[in-house]
């Protein structure tokens, strides 16, 4: 078996990030699958995956993170 875990963080420019989100939102509107690539690895997500959103704040800190959430079946 091999492993799977993998926990990365990839900072993009503004409009870097833009052009990310505006692929999303049109894949959201459609009902579609969004493909992403993050630090060297392609991700499909698929249409109607869990979608959450995440406040942290650690002292003056804050996080939000957006989350989508689905499962690969691996044979």
């Amino acid at each position: 078996m091999t492993d799977t875990s993998r926990d990365v963080t990839k900072t993009y420019s503004r409009d870097q990030n833009i052009a990310k989100l505006e692929r999303l939102v049109e894949a959201l509107r459609e009902n579609k699958a969004f493909e992403i690539q993050v630090a060297g690895e392609r991700l499909c997500v698929p249409a109607g995956t869990e979608f959450s959103i995440e406040h942290e704040q650690e002292g003056p800190m804050h996080e939000l993170e957006f989350q989508f959430r689905w499962r690969t079946d691996e044979n």
